[in-house]
């Protein structure tokens, strides 16, 4: 394996460590920068929403200039976003911030990847590809509870000075070791956008959308929910973070193993079963169990919770390409677009929840869309069917 694959992923690391580091820093930046939580939340869909938008439209602009020279400056942008951030004066210039390191950061995935398939070749895309995205993945489980652990010690400010220096580091070492070759290919935005017409894809697409706006309704907010909903002190939330991690990344490596058993579509349906009823159990606990009893018993239940919901993305990455096998690059490009989609409307629910309802709240309307989901697949089955029956 190319060790460079490996500079990608500790790339791919810092700028996803952002999207799951705030479920740790809301309630500090709330208080620090006298808002609610829930609208401290509205920096997460910050972040979503321009990692969403932005990836598409960057990587069409960006096509056709060299891969290096992309990707460093990409970097260049996510470190001086995290500055900015650390440096804010207020919730407005954090704001800002975090529009700028979600552009950035959607670019330097989406260009990370296709700098890792030329580096391993085509006989070892998966495989690359798989070593890069590997780095999200360890963000949610190591890079988020650790942000969470530095701001409980130097402030949330600290956070993103980490994450701005370990960008750093990584802009030097890609430049350094990334060959001056790698030269890009132009595909214009309409083209890219074509796919969705594709039978099937556009279900999926929504199916993605759906299940990660449940997700991340309860995934932004679990420093409330284990503060005021279980009562746990703020001290416990890297452990909060850490245990839902773990089981993310289990889930995550499991997928694979498990669709290839038994059928992705059958792993995507189960994994939206249990999102639903785990959402509808946080809120039981939340409700009617004591916090002497829900707080282990919440932080026992993330680790299935993780490894449940983190199953999904495989699953349906492999749904996704089988729709469109010749044109897979285009097809996951757009699940991404929907995944972060699907955090930033997730967070935006979530919040408002919290602002006109209560914490315990939170499960209940999350419930609703891995739901709504499963009526996304299961009409989708009926419709193949009846085509097939014809």
């Amino acid at each position: 394996m190319d060790k460079r694959l490996f500079l990608l992923a500790l790339g791919a690391f810092a700028v996803s460590t952002v999207a799951f580091v705030f479920a740790g820093l809301l309630p500090l930046i709330a208080s620090d920068t006298g808002v609610t939580v829930a609208e401290a939340g509205y920096l997460v869909s910050a972040y979503s929403l321009a990692y969403a938008i932005g990836t598409p439209i960057l990587s069409a602009l960006t096509g056709a200039m060299n891969r290096r020279r992309v990707i460093a400056l990409a970097m260049m942008a996510f470190v001086a976003g995290n500055l900015t951030a650390a440096a804010s004066g207020g919730f407005g210039a954090l704001f800002a911030a975090q529009i700028v390191i979600g552009m950035a950061g959607g670019l330097f995935a989406a260009t990370a990847q296709a700098a890792a398939v030329a580096l391993a070749g085509p006989e070892r895309r998966a495989a690359a590809i798989a070593v890069v995205v590997g780095g999200t993945t360890f963000a949610l489980a190591f890079g988020a509870p650790s942000g969470s652990l530095l701001a409980h010690y130097v402030g949330w400010r600290g956070a993103f000075l980490g994450l701005s220096g370990v960008g750093f580091l990584c802009l030097l070492a890609l430049w350094w070791k990334l060959p001056c070759d790698l030269d890009g290919s132009h595909t214009p935005l309409g083209e890219r956008l074509l796919v969705i017409r594709r039978p099937g894809v556009a279900r999926a697409i929504a199916v993605t959308l759906l299940y990660l706006t449940g997700g991340f309704t309860i995934i932004a907010y679990l420093g409330p929910i284990a503060i005021d909903g279980v009562g746990l002190a703020p001290d416990y939330l890297p452990a909060v973070l850490l245990a839902y991690g773990c089981g993310a990344i289990l889930g995550n490596y499991a997928s694979g193993r498990l669709a290839d058993r038994i059928g992705a579509t059958r792993v995507v349906v189960g994994s939206m079963l249990f999102a639903a009823l785990f959402a509808v159990v946080f809120s039981a606990i939340m409700l009617f169990v004591p916090d002497r009893v829900a707080a282990p018993l919440l932080i026992a239940l993330l680790v299935p919770w993780g490894f449940l919901g983190w199953s999904f993305p495989p699953a349906q990455a492999s749904r996704l390409v089988g729709y469109a096998p010749d044109v897979a690059g285009l097809t996951l490009a757009l699940n991404v677009s929907a995944i972060y989609f699907g955090i930033g409307l997730g967070t935006l629910i979530g919040g408002r929840v919290l602002e006109f309802g209560q914490v315990w709240e939170l499960g209940l309307v999350a419930a609703i869309f891995p739901l709504l989901a499963l009526a996304f697949v299961r009409r989708g089955r009926r419709t193949r069917d009846a085509v097939s029956a014809a």
